[in-house]
């Protein structure tokens, strides 16, 4: 059967040891992916039964993918891990706690109706004053851990944001080069609008109609990863049917994680003869916004200077998922006055990995220190991120130093170029930096 051939694969070479944040951790053979692997193997074969122990090393995997790109037999781990994830969902019973808190986290973030009315509550709370005598009080230190790390991760929402909607059709500035759909989102739809207006923005300077399907709802992607597979599928043929509706070029996405599951459709429904061809011809057209930009040719609008020394997280699912890296720093250094600098071991997850963060809050932070202590040797004044997880999971572990950064998505970056609009920035004080690092220089800048 097919899922004992991927199985097979892997070789026990440990090329992929290194590169495995969770083994970097703790140096357990069970949390490295060759492991998960033997473990995949023993439960397949009956030789062990799913355990509470078991089942903890498949939820400790981040599913980030750098294995994949390690291994030099090409083993599939990206499928298997899913795979085991949906089998471990099916037929493992997780204590009344996680059911609760999986349930609660899936009732909401792939729903953007109900994001709206949370986010809601959740500028209530800030204004009031709520947020800030709860946090020094020390009243969170109350609850268990992934509800501590839920309420850390809450970002700034203005009333502006809950109540901005996405027009539904942008047309090209001058000749139309290509008609695209872009696809919204759910958490980066409600909590970082700023990126589907800039989208929107750069798609249409650089001579693109935009469409944006109304009624698309989520796609699925972190049910997927968290082995909710028949809820995922839904979310995915309801998505899919959306975009059939009106013809394009393109399917647009600007989440990392997101493209590189609606990239998956054409193998997660190859077995639906329903849906099957219809899954390969969405598939066939998704396109991560700096992908397409950088493929669409010629730039047609103008990029006016941003003097500012930029570092660029490569999101995990851009990187290793979808093979995504030249393009988004393209676009980065075709803009005046960029410094793009790089993070030291730049391709090790930042510990967000979708819903990772929540399910397992210290490992994710244990990964993340990591993470911000190399951005910070590269003294920035701005961070370019792909992917909405991955900008609310490192900007937290900032504030939890003292310290901020913005952070901004390299198409609001290209979009603030393209408009002639600053860009705050600021820079993390050199002696809370290890291991700092003096500013790069002009010839630090790419080109």
């Amino acid at each position: 059967m097919a899922e004992r051939d991927l199985i097979e694969d892997c070789v026990h070479c440990g090329f992929c040891l290194p590169h495995c944040p969770t083994y970097q951790s703790w140096g357990e053979e069970m949390d490295s992916p060759r492991g998960r692997i033997d473990l995949m193997r023993g439960l397949r074969d009956g030789k062990i039964p799913l355990t509470p122990t078991v089942a903890s090393h498949f939820d400790k995997c981040l599913g980030c993918l750098a294995c994949v790109t390690a291994c030099p037999s090409g083993v599939k781990y990206d499928v298997l891990i899913e795979e085991t994830r949906a089998k471990v969902e099916h037929t493992h019973r997780r204590s009344l706690g996680e059911r609760l808190f999986r349930g609660m986290v899936f009732a909401l973030f792939p729903r953007p109706g109900r994001l709206r009315v949370v986010g809601a509550f959740l500028l209530l709370y800030a204004k009031s004053g709520l947020q800030w005598l709860v946090r020094k009080t020390g009243l969170l230190r109350l609850l268990p851990a992934n509800l501590q790390q839920l309420e850390a991760l809450t970002p700034e929402i203005g009333f502006q944001d809950l109540a901005r909607q996405l027009p539904e059709r942008v047309p090209a500035a001058g000749p139309a080069r290509a008609r695209v759909g872009v696809v919204a989102g759910c958490v980066q739809r409600v909590f970082f609008p700023g990126v589907n207006d800039a989208t929107l923005r750069v798609l249409a300077a650089e001579g693109c109609e935009v469409l944006v399907p109304r009624g698309q709802g989520c796609c699925g992607a972190l049910s997927m990863h968290s082995g909710r597979d028949e809820e995922s599928l839904r979310y995915a043929r309801a998505l899919i049917e959306r975009f059939e509706q009106t013809p394009m070029d393109a399917v647009i996405i600007n989440c990392a994680g997101c493209g590189s599951h609606l990239k998956d459709y054409v193998r997660l429904l190859r077995h639906d003869p329903a849906w099957a061809e219809r899954a390969r011809a969405f598939s066939a057209k998704v396109k991560d916004v700096n992908e397409f930009l950088v493929a669409l040719g010629p730039a047609r609008a103008t990029r006016h200077p941003i003097a500012a020394r930029i570092t660029y997280h490569d999101a995990c699912h851009l990187a290793h998922g979808q093979r995504i890296r030249s393009q988004p720093r393209a676009l980065l250094r075709s803009i005046p006055g960029v410094v793009l600098v790089e993070v030291g071991d730049g391709e090790q997850c930042c510990g967000s990995a979708g819903t990772y963060n929540l399910f397992q809050p210290e490992s994710a932070d244990e990964v993340g220190e990591r993470k911000v202590t190399a951005i910070l040797r590269t003294r920035p004044q701005l961070l370019a991120s792909a992917n909405p997880g991955c900008t609310l999971h490192i900007q937290r572990l900032f504030k939890a130093r003292g310290m901020s950064l913005r952070a901004a998505h390299p198409v609001e970056i290209l979009d603030a170029s393209i408009r002639g609009v600053g860009l705050a920035t600021e820079e993390p004080d050199r002696d809370q930096v290890p291991g700092a690092r003096p500013p790069p220089s002009s010839a630090s800048r790419a080109g």
